[in-house]
């Protein structure tokens, strides 16, 4: 992180009278985490000069959280902190200033429902601009600022007639019998079972007075979820600048749906007349993130070229509206965009993406591909760009998010506006850490990181937490977490080992393609090698003492571990394993789960027609050879990694006399959300290594 240099920056800083950590005497636990104050959001004001960013709080003792804008004006000398937008005791989300920069937008369920509202920003009560029978699950503003494309659940059936859809939900509701009767699938995504309705987008005008109760159903004909569920946002939807349009990202919602990963760019019109015009028909995999350019002649946006691959590389896009025709902007760059900001003046792009175990910031040049860094430290978790201003949040296994401003081309030392972890915890003392390499399957370089106890002494050794990253496309970056922090082990008094496998993000689309049809062997090869490599360079880690973790891909791994990880003598390197809504048995998987694109794939097609590749690397068929201790974690609304799998690895456990435990969330889905399950969560794990540490 770039120091603060300038006088105003520096006055700056002291005015804000954060904390220093210099007496810390301890290292960070789970209730620190799941308590600490979150920062995100950064937003402009069109002009650069004004900030707005979320503040989410915690109720460790009420068992909830809130949410509340913040403000500072970034042009005044007067060195004033940043000051509540929001009225206390209001629970906001999304915010967006209007075009002329006057107000701020935001979502709240101040109502009941929630709905869209507006403030000045110069300060006043916040004034409800919406009053729809259903929720208002996202907005975008129109160009001009006199409409809102508004994303709600609607029936297909219903037309666009929202009290139809609410008349729905009633009658549902109402209904003395429980039983729902399905004749496709999906049946269940992510956490909830389908019930019919799919998100829309209507489009409302904003009245001067009162609100709007009802909005034009845009893309009728586009049967699908907009956003996509389970975590698609409105970077799915984009205005035309003259506001005679919209480009909706779409995937059909039909028979097809769990086994597609297609989504195609949808042009309609904001009045909700006529068809919706396919701009990538011609591409069967995934296009999403449409932005048009100022002149509304070209669209940009990404595309992946598989189709069926949620994890296949995302590429920067343009297309000619008039002719149809497509150009990849930088077909050199071995980088998967995730997203799309248009510098002020056209010609570039900005967008993040991993990169060798961290996640930068670039631009990239439309004319010819170039791509430059404009931050590459730590991970940059949002930005937002206006003129020649930078919002970014950007963390680190250290800091947590922090918000910062800078210039466009990133080269100004950077403004910090909010605290980092180490002030808001000022006794907390965090772990070293260093990136290290060493050569993994196919005498490929691997990268990992390893981090050290808070209270580390050089020439002591310490017990280590071996953490398996899920995915199994994903990555162990120089970023802060709120499930997987690996500062939660180091202030356990925990050395902490971290390795980036084949199958990983940021290391070029080959490396990441590596693990499909190969969970077992290419990564837990690497896994391997990767902790000799950290044993021999690092003598502060005790290898006697040593145990493994995981969730998902990760969960499967301590699995396929546990029955297939052994010296000459046959002995397991590790006392204890942990195994978070891991994959137990790779066929039962490959039926239950919800998007079975995701198997399909990483088995090479489905189980009736591919039995064999799922049997390959299948934990379940080792469970004779288990003896090592182990955690496992479930969450009852997983629809993921269905709660199946945990049981079926709990009882085998069990049966087999193995010391094990089993820790059930009846409200969680794949991760432990709510603060006080999340505090119960790492009491249990650190005590289970601890236990079996001898610690």
């Amino acid at each position: 992180m770039s120091p603060i240099r300038s006088p105003l920056c520096l006055a700056l800083a002291a005015c804000l009278c954060f904390p220093v950590a210099a007496d810390a005497a301890r290292g960070l636990e789970g209730r620190d985490l799941a308590g600490m104050d979150r920062f995100s959001s950064p937003t402009l004001s069109p002009d650069g000069r004004v900030l707005v960013f979320a503040k989410r709080t915690v109720d460790l003792d009420a068992n909830k959280s809130s949410t509340g804008l913040w403000i500072r004006n970034l042009v005044t000398r007067d060195m004033a902190p940043p000051k509540r937008l929001t009225p206390e005791g209001w629970n906001v989300n999304s915010p967006a200033f209007s075009p002329d920069g006057k107000s701020v937008y935001f979502l709240s369920a101040k109502s009941g429902s929630q709905q869209l509202y507006a403030m000045p920003v110069a300060g006043g009560e916040p004034k409800q601009l919406t009053d729809l029978p259903t929720d208002v699950g996202g907005f975008l503003l129109s160009p001009d600022g006199k409409r809102v494309a508004l994303a709600v659940e609607l029936f297909a059936e219903c037309k666009g007639d929202l009290d139809c859809s609410k008349k729905r939900v009633d009658a549902q509701a109402a209904r003395k019998s429980t039983g729902v009767l399905y004749d496709k699938i999906f049946v269940r995504h992510w956490d909830t079972w389908m019930d019919g309705r799919l998100n829309r987008v209507v489009v409302a005008s904003l009245p001067a007075e009162g609100t709007a109760k009802t909005g034009t159903l845009v893309g009728a004909d586009v049967i699908g979820d907009v956003p996509s569920k389970p975590f698609g946002d409105m970077s799915e939807v984009a205005w035309s600048p003259d506001g005679k349009q919209l480009v909706l990202s779409a995937r059909k919602s039909d028979r097809t749906e769990p086994t597609s990963t297609n989504f195609d760019l949808y042009l309609v019109a904001a009045d909700g007349s006529g068809t919706a015009k396919n701009l990538t028909a011609a591409n069967p995999a995934w296009d999403t993130g449409p932005v048009f350019a100022k002149d509304g002649k070209t669209l940009y946006y990404r595309a992946m070229k598989r189709p069926g691959f949620e994890a296949d590389r995302f590429a920067l896009m343009s297309m000619d509206l008039a002719s149809g025709k497509t150009r990849e902007i930088a077909s050199k760059w071995d980088a998967s965009a995730d997203g799309i900001t248009l510098s002020a003046d056209g010609k570039s792009i900005y967008t993040t993406a991993q990169e060798l175990g961290r996640h930068p910031l670039f631009s990239v040049s439309i004319a010819n591909g170039e791509v430059t860094s404009i931050h590459k430290d730590g991970s940059v978790s949002a930005f937002q760009l206006a003129g020649n201003t930078l919002a970014l949040s950007v963390n680190s296994m250290k800091t947590g998010d922090v918000i910062h401003t800078t210039s466009a081309d990133g080269k100004t030392p950077l403004r910090k506006i909010t605290p980092n972890a180490g002030e808001l915890l000022p006794d907390v003392r965090f772990g070293d850490y260093e990136q290290f390499s060493f050569i993994g399957w196919n005498d490929e370089t691997v990268y990992g990181y390893v981090v050290k106890p808070w209270n580390y002494e050089e020439g002591k050794t310490y017990p280590v937490a071996f953490l398996i990253h899920g995915g199994p496309q994903g990555s162990f970056s120089d970023g802060w977490s709120y499930r997987w922090n690996a500062q939660t082990y180091a202030g356990a008094g925990y050395a902490v080992v971290m390795i980036d496998f084949h199958g990983s993000t940021g290391y070029g689309q080959k490396f990441t393609d590596s693990i499909s049809g190969h969970w077992g062997d290419r990564p837990l090869e690497d896994l391997q090698k990767g902790w000799a490599a950290a044993l021999k360079k690092y003598p502060f880690l005790d290898g006697d003492r040593t145990c493994a973790l995981g969730a998902s891909y990760g969960g499967y791994m301590v699995n396929w571990i546990a029955g297939n990880w052994f010296d000459a003598q046959g002995n397991s390197p590790f006392k204890c394993l942990v195994n978070h809504n891991g994959v137990f048995d790779t066929r039962s998987m490959g039926l239950v789960t919800e998007e079975l694109w995701f198997t399909e794939w990483e088995f090479g097609g489905t189980v009736h027609d591919k039995p064999e590749n799922y049997e390959r690397f299948n934990p379940a068929r080792h469970i004779h050879k288990w003896k090592v201790p182990m955690l496992v974690v479930a969450g009852q609304n997983d629809f993921r990694v269905p709660i199946d799998q945990s049981l079926s690895t709990f009882t085998a456990l069990q049966r087999k006399g193995i010391d094990s435990q089993l820790l059930y969330f009846p409200n969680e889905n794949h991760w432990v959300l709510k603060p006080q399950n999340s505090i119960h969560w790492h009491d249990t794990v650190k005590a289970w290594l601890d236990k079996h540490t001898g610690k």
